[in-house]
């Protein structure tokens, strides 16, 4: 459940510094329980941070390069979440007019960057439409039909790419687990689309998650997928109840949680939901923050500290909201990178021990 303040100027930017290394190909992952495994069956433990703006520009801002510079040989995080838009994938976006080919272009360099720097990658749909091309481009309930032609020509992009793992739609809400996993009716008159603009009441028809999923598999793409449950990905529950993804022939599911200190639980609450998962499913907290406020701003948070030293102790995977400064919580406190004291010292130190 993330903020996104948008006044960062867009320029383009320049390709010189993603220049491909020579590292081998990464390992294929797979899951096999509640395990990530690599191809020769040693377990695998992705942390690292969600680098956003790919889903409210076109162009990275002129940042998202050296972001992944600092995430991967400042920050040492083996694995970054890039949150997409499929109106941006297809530049039916205002600013577009080239029919997404710089979009797809740039995805491709931040792929080619991260694999070739040993550092697994999740194209996350972050924001869709409604079922309206280039209208009421944010987040929303659920995917959307248009959402099945955007995993169509994603997963066909990058089918088992040993580097790519696909996470199915951004912090589902305000739905039931039926229309979840197989698809329904959806009517939104706010929500979190209004947020990033005009938001008109809509009714649209989300054809669940399984569908996305067997959309993917039907491109011939194996590779792992991330999906997150309802109440905005923090609910692991219906995983437990029958709810869980059929994925009989691809590399497996991970199952994705979000944790912000505004959900009103306790930590000790939020572990009694992940104790009940964890041994039974992979799971990864692919977002999770929190600041203080106020006087105690420069100081670490004691709600934050606490999730990372019980994932630590847990050897859970993760990724940490967001190394962008106007997207908050903020892990950074500008573009020198430098990371804020109540919560992005804390998750650079994690990793750094990791």
């Amino acid at each position: 459940m993330s903020l996104k303040i948008l006044s960062i100027p867009l320029f383009l930017f320049s390709a010189a510094l993603v220049c491909a290394g020579t590292q081998k190909a990464l390992p294929q992952l797979h899951t096999k329980g509640n395990m990530i495994l690599d191809e020769n069956g040693n377990k695998v433990r992705l942390c690292g941070v969600n680098c956003a703006c790919m889903e409210w520009t076109s162009d990275g801002e002129g940042h998202i390069m050296d972001t992944l510079k600092v995430a991967i040989h400042d920050w040492k995080s083996n694995f970054i979440r890039i949150p997409l838009s499929q109106d941006r994938w297809f530049g039916t976006a205002t600013e577009q007019h080239d029919k997404g080919a710089a979009y797809q272009a740039l995805v491709q360099q931040i792929v080619d960057y991260c694999a070739s720097n040993g550092c697994y990658v999740l194209l996350d749909l972050h924001w869709n439409d409604c079922n309206q091309w280039g209208t009421n481009i944010g987040q929303h309930v659920m995917p959307d039909m248009n959402s099945i032609t955007f995993w169509r020509a994603c997963a066909r992009a990058y089918r088992n790419n040993p580097a790519v793992l696909f996470d199915l739609y951004n912090e589902p809400h305000n739905t039931t687990w039926d229309i979840w996993l197989n698809g329904g009716d959806i009517t939104e008159k706010t929500g979190v689309g209004a947020r990033q603009g005009r938001f008109v009441p809509v009714t649209y028809h989300t054809p669940g998650m399984q569908k996305l999923l067997d959309t993917i598999r039907s491109m011939g793409a194996n590779n792992v997928v991330v999906c997150g449950g309802l109440d905005w990905a923090y609910d692991l529950s219906g995983f437990l109840k029958g709810y869980a993804l059929n994925d009989p022939d691809g590399n497996g599911i991970i199952y994705a949680c979000h944790a912000y200190n505004n959900k009103g639980e306790t930590v000790d609450k939020w572990l009694t939901h992940l104790d009940a998962a964890l041994p039974h499913i992979p799971v990864v907290m692919s977002e999770f923050g929190g600041q203080n406020r106020g006087a105690t701003v420069n100081e670490p948070n004691a709600w934050v500290d606490r999730v990372i030293k019980e994932m630590d102790k847990r050897h859970c995977n993760y990724l940490a909201w967001d190394l962008h400064p106007s997207a908050g919580p903020t892990l950074i406190k500008d573009w020198t990178y430098a990371p804020t004291p109540s919560f992005g010292t804390l998750v650079k130190a994690s990793l750094a021990k990791r």
